[in-house]
């Protein structure tokens, strides 16, 4: 059975540049081949750095012969190809994503308004990809009130007590074993709880201990990483369940992580359409690091990576 490849999206830009070195490293890791992609679109008419009037020869493409000549001297011996389909990224992209073990994009490409954090096509691709997506930030984003971390490298992985995203741990767990990484588990819980305010004659509920409720947490959360500490012996978890804002805290252990792993959308009701959660959104927007956005198990076929 041929190994799946990891897919790198291009266009040119710093960023996908950015984004086709993490991909080679990611490859290979994996012992996977390199398939490095370049969505081309035409139209007679639009920006003439983003859409080209009419193709190119059929054997020249500017951007691939770019992107080749940054990984010829580093791809030692990994397989790469090269292959620049036509059509819509954000539509064409997802799609490349049924083929593959992975796919990493740049935050951005050449194309829209320098100030979004997000490009359309790494959103279409996160959120509509049947496998895992990385996208790689720009360099220089600034991450506030972070914890300081164990020294070495370090993987991110957010876990939701209630609904635990199986494929996000077993692709975090994954993703540090073969980066010899620490796996950072962090297990959010909402503090202060909602108060009720009992009816005229029923007796005020008691104060709830903070305490209590952070040692069931931690005692839950280490019964629900038993199974995958078993497949990783090697992965040291370090675990923290802290109070407050699980994307505020995703964010801030990205402060030179090697990724941060969460889950595309946990659906609690049936959707017409793929979505992306918000806590998952605005890691994407502010991690200072690579982010995966892994889909829901009955959507992916390959999450362990």
């Amino acid at each position: 059975m041929s190994t799946l490849p990891v897919v790198a999206a291009v266009d040119g830009s710093d960023d996908s540049l950015r984004a086709l070195e993490w991909a080679l490293t990611a490859a290979r890791l994996r012992e996977a081949p390199l398939r490095v992609v370049h969505v081309r679109q035409y139209a007679p008419w639009g920006q003439p750095d983003v859409l080209v009037a009419g193709p190119p020869e059929p054997a020249r493409d500017p951007v691939l012969d770019q992107a080749r000549s940054l990984v010829e001297s580093r791809a030692e011996r990994t397989v790469v190809e090269y292959t620049a389909p036509e059509g819509l990224p954000a539509a064409v992209l997802p799609e490349l994503g049924s083929d593959a073990q992975l796919m990493v994009l740049g935050s951005r490409g050449r194309g829209g308004f320098g100030s979004l954090l997000l490009g359309s096509n790494s959103l279409a691709a996160a959120r509509d990809a049947p496998c895992p997506v990385v996208v790689v930030p720009r360099p220089g984003r600034e991450v506030h009130e972070s914890t300081p971390a164990a020294p070495g490298p370090r993987v991110v992985v957010g876990l939701h007590i209630d609904s635990p995203a199986e494929a996000t741990l077993a692709f975090a767990f994954a993703e540090a074993d073969r980066r010899s990484a620490r796996l950072q588990v962090i297990a959010v819980y909402p503090w202060p709880p909602v108060q009720l305010w009992p009816a005229p004659g029923e007796l005020m509920p008691p104060a709830v201990d903070e305490n209590a409720v952070e040692d069931e947490i931690r005692t839950h959360a280490a019964s629900l990483l038993a199974l995958h500490r078993e497949r990783h012996p090697d992965v040291h978890v370090d675990l923290s369940t802290p109070p407050g804002d699980a994307a505020g805290h995703l964010v801030a252990a990205s402060r030179d992580a090697e990724l941060v792993a969460v889950g595309r959308h946990r659906r609690r009701l049936p959707a017409p359409a793929r979505m992306i959660g918000s806590v998952t959104q605005a890691v994407l927007l502010h991690a200072a690091s690579p982010v995966a956005v892994i889909p829901p198990a009955a959507d992916a076929a390959h999450t362990g990576g």
